[in-house]
């Protein structure tokens, strides 16, 4: 797709053509682009068209009913903000009373319509003709709000030191260019010092407009969180999605942060005035109590596992398990719960042991901290993942005081 399909898509044309399709179905794309063909369209927007038939249908995990108006690009939907997130940051900025905010990088501009729906204007640039054009028809609801192609290093953000209402959003990227896997996609990176723009010129950028935030990885390194910010570790129904770094007046929590979110969840923020400095262990098996709290990645990963054992009145199976152990009866919203039925040393010996004495035919197996095959393990223990005729179970397979341990375990 090149620009000039683009604009097509989004011309009042192209829209009623992209309305005009059925719900998406692979049975169906060949003779729907014979129909569209003969029914004028040229191979090359009809071929687009169908592209964005699918696009949405895919979109609507992220964006809902909203997909159905926005036009997207493969790469561009898969590394876009999840709507629900992408409202989280547009908030910061609009209780800042910010006016304007240049998103540098803005992708397919999911950040960007955010803002603009909370009536913050918007300048967005994107290094990508493409994916700048598709971010300018996204924001075409809201004409004071634009994108353009552009680099971010280029970008004049136009800073006087007598105003406070501008702000900046820089999304980098951290995709290396010309380096694909196998499925063709350019390959993720994970060093800070690979991102584009670089963690200098967000730092430069941050030093001149006070209201910055940046949407880094979700394995930013402790250390290279700069002083007085607020580095936000968010999750979405487990996955660890990003970690957000926020300047100035967008700070809410200084220090470390996570934010819990799911489809059925309220979203729950955790922070360093909520954990133990020093997070305690389990020393033993006779420390495992009645109940088991599988700590949120978010939260792990913003090394606020203290904050459970705090709330909870208990210890960390191990250091950097995630798994606290309490004889406490405690809800989280950012832990799932299990009770505890049965703690043992592991070996494959002593749980197949303990599986064919209770009958057990089908487990489902969690671990952390332990790194084994799973399915080897199945072969191992003679056990598979249905229970048939007996009876299932779940096990986690950790490590308890240094030492390798099953617990058996049931969602509370």
């Amino acid at each position: 797709m090149d620009v000039s399909t683009v604009r097509a898509l989004a011309a009042p044309e192209g829209q009623e053509l992209l309305r005009s399709l059925p719900p998406y179905s692979e049975a169906t794309v060949l003779g729907l682009q014979e129909r569209l063909r003969r029914a004028g369209h040229s191979p090359e927007l009809a071929g687009a068209a169908l592209t964005q038939q699918r696009l949405r249908a895919r979109a609507q995990e992220k964006f809902g009913e909203f997909a159905a108006d926005m036009l997207f690009t493969p790469d561009g939907l898969e590394q876009a903000t999840r709507l629900e997130v992408a409202v989280a940051h547009a908030h910061r900025f609009s209780r800042g009373s910010l006016a304007t905010v240049h998103d540098l990088g803005c992708g397919i501009g999911a950040d960007a319509v955010t803002l603009s729906s909370l009536g913050v204007t918007v300048r967005a640039v994107d290094a990508d003709p493409v994916t700048a054009a598709v971010a300018d028809a996204n924001l075409r609801p809201w004409p004071d709000s634009r994108a353009r192609v552009g680099r971010a290093e280029d970008v004049d953000v136009g800073i006087d030191p007598g105003r406070n209402r501008v702000g900046a959003w820089l999304d980098p990227a951290r995709r290396t260019r010309g380096v694909a896997d196998i499925s063709g996609r350019t390959r993720r990176t994970f060093r800070l010092d690979e991102i584009s723009p670089s963690w200098d010129f967000v730092r430069q950028v941050a030093a001149a407009v006070p209201a910055t935030g940046a949407k880094l990885s979700p394995g930013l390194d402790h250390a290279a969180i700069p002083a007085g910010t607020e580095a936000q570790w968010t999750s979405w129904a487990g996955d660890v999605v990003e970690c957000a770094i926020w300047w100035g007046p967008l700070v809410v929590r200084p220090g470390r942060t996570a934010r819990v979110m799911g489809p059925a969840a309220v979203p729950a923020v955790v922070d360093e005035s909520m954990a133990d400095p020093v997070v305690p262990l389990a020393g033993s098996l006779a420390d495992v109590g009645t109940w088991l709290h599988d700590v949120d990645r978010a939260v792990i990963r913003a090394g606020l596992v203290g904050a459970v054992t705090r709330a909870t009145g208990g210890v960390e199976s191990d250091e950097g398990t995630g798994y606290v152990l309490t004889s406490r009866d405690t809800t989280l919203s950012w832990t799932r719960r299990y009770a505890v039925h049965e703690a043992m040393p592991f070996t494959v010996k002593v749980l197949r042991g303990w599986l064919r004495e209770h009958g057990v035919t089908g487990l489902t197996i969690k671990k952390r901290g332990i790194r084994l095959d799973d399915e080897q393990l199945r072969r191992d223990l003679k056990i598979g993942t249905k229970a048939g005729d007996g009876e299932q179970s779940t096990v986690v397979l950790t490590r308890v005081g240094g030492s390798p341990a099953a617990l058996i375990v049931s969602p509370a």
